[in-house]
């Protein structure tokens, strides 16, 4: 491969993922003249259809509640975007990293973590539901796009990424992929860096959607040192700042604090662990992390959201109306697969339950209750 991109790669780490040996595509395809392997994975991403429909699905609250709060096309260009910036800083390789976070929640359904659960329920006689292994389905075979092949035929190294979780029982049956949950050994550190970039991202965009919301309260989050200690630097270089603005820059000054100790740490696991390739990586122990004081904070934070956000009865009243939508589909569907659109009907004859799992995973919010609203209510067609 030459051109701009290898210029690029030639500045990496030896223990980043270069291009030039990745493990390749399920489909063989000549290379680009001027793309690396990992360019092009990313740019298959942007014009996919499931990244598409991430604008609609939602990340905390459901699509049709507000025009300001984050949905997970938002979220995904958030991690991406801080994803890049700690794999530029560890030296390694920014276009997989950016890929393997915009395709992170691709398999997604709609109305978040609520709508994970209730498809989970109902696929619970068939093998379960895995919103990970669902993003992994969604590049390998349910994006139609090419003609030679079903899905994005991503490289092994994004694909790796994107399956960040998986059961032992799933991973048995993805051969090569699925060994290292087998082995317990590690991804890429791109990977690695793509998931923590990920809980940064959602752990302090939702503080400040909690806040816009009116769920959460300052007085509350004072209580919570992460936050605390930065919005008390604020309140004192700015003390006569708007409330709102003062929530923007004490999230922002949270976000960065994360990341520079992330690179810090990380830095020094790697230095120790002194990885020379990919595949040392893969055998070493876990090289992107936060110190333990920051992990603690993080922890903390993620717990205050579970419990005040997440479980907040406005946020729950919502989320309860949201499994009942998705498990009426999944139901309706299941006992008569003529309500199904064709292409799904098909593909029921030979697997009724994933078949309707492809179909409601791939929804949005609104069209889960338009769909919704047309099998259930009268007079709607």
């Amino acid at each position: 491969m030459s051109g701009p991109g290898a210029h690029v790669e030639s500045v990496l780490a030896s223990y980043a993922a270069h291009s030039a040996e990745s493990r390749g595509r399920v489909h063989v395809e000549a290379e680009a003249p001027r793309r690396t392997a990992f360019q092009r994975d990313r740019e298959r991403v942007i014009h996919s259809t499931a990244f598409r429909r991430l604008e609609y699905k939602t990340q905390v609250f459901v699509n049709h509640e507000g025009d300001l709060f984050r949905t997970r096309l938002t979220h995904s260009l958030e991690v991406a975007q801080i994803a890049r910036g700690i794999a530029r800083a560890l030296r390694v390789n920014e276009d997989l990293v950016e890929a393997i976070a915009l395709a992170h929640d691709l398999g997604h359904t709609p109305f978040g973590h609520a709508g994970q659960d209730a498809l989970h329920e109902c696929m619970a006689p068939h093998g379960g539901f895995e919103h990970n292994l669902q993003s992994l389905r969604v590049v390998d075979e349910l994006e139609e796009r090419y003609g030679a092949f079903n899905g994005l035929n991503l490289t092994f190294e994004a694909r790796e990424g994107i399956l960040k979780h998986c059961s032992l029982e799933n991973a048995r049956k993805l051969g090569e992929l699925g060994q290292r949950f087998i082995a317990r050994r590690q991804p890429s550190l791109e990977a690695q860096i793509a998931n923590l970039a990920d809980e940064i991202a959602y752990n302090n965009h939702d503080v400040d959607d909690g806040l816009r919301s009116g769920l959460l309260q300052l007085a509350q989050l004072d209580e919570i040192s992460l936050f605390a200690r930065h919005a008390a630097t604020v309140r004192a270089a700015f003390p006569r700042l708007p409330e709102r603005r003062t929530i923007h820059e004490t999230v922002r000054r949270m976000i960065n604090a994360l990341i520079v100790d992330l690179v810090q740490e990380s830095s020094r696991r790697i230095e120790a662990a002194a990885p020379k390739t990919i595949e040392d990586v893969r055998s070493a122990g876990l090289l992107i992390a936060f110190s333990q004081p920051i992990r603690q904070e993080a922890d903390a934070l993620k717990t205050f959201l579970r419990e005040n956000l997440y479980r907040h009865y406005q946020v729950t009243r919502m989320t309860n109306k949201a499994r009942r939508i998705v498990r009426e589909l999944f139901t309706a569907f299941w006992d008569d697969v003529r309500l199904l659109p064709n292409d799904y009907r098909e593909r029921a004859e030979s697997d009724r339950a994933r078949a309707i799992a492809d179909y409601v995973a791939g929804m949005t919010d609104r069209y889960a209750i338009r769909e919704h609203r047309r099998l259930f209510a009268v007079g709607e067609v």
